[in-house]
């Protein structure tokens, strides 16, 4: 299995963290959902963390069966049209966003 990670790296506007949720959850989320060969989309909100450690306030983690469906996937229309969407959200963010890709090991 394969694992993208978009970390948001900042910190959500004061005041703006129910809206942000409400964003991801009503406009994101099924757009995510919607990606060609997902098999799993979770969002991780931030709780805590070490002293010193940066911050993430979110993250996004979708998981696809292989790099070549991952491929399809960041290839497709409505991946375009998340990032679109995807403006919306900045507005409410002030940092950066940064994605990583994993090979989950089963077993």
């Amino acid at each position: 299995m394969i694992i993208r990670q978009a970390f948001f790296e900042g910190t959500i506007r004061e005041g703006q963290e129910e809206a942000f949720k409400a964003y991801v959850r009503n406009k994101l989320m099924p757009m995510w959902l919607a990606f060609p060969g997902i098999r799993e989309v979770r969002v991780l909100y931030d709780i805590e963390r070490d002293e010193g450690a940066p911050s993430y306030p979110m993250v996004l983690s979708t998981m696809y069966d292989s790099r070549e469906a991952l491929a399809v996937a960041l290839d497709s229309p409505i991946r375009y049209e998340s990032r679109e969407a995807t403006k919306g959200l900045l507005e409410m963010f002030d940092g950066h966003i940064h994605h990583h890709v994993f090979d989950l090991a089963l077993g």
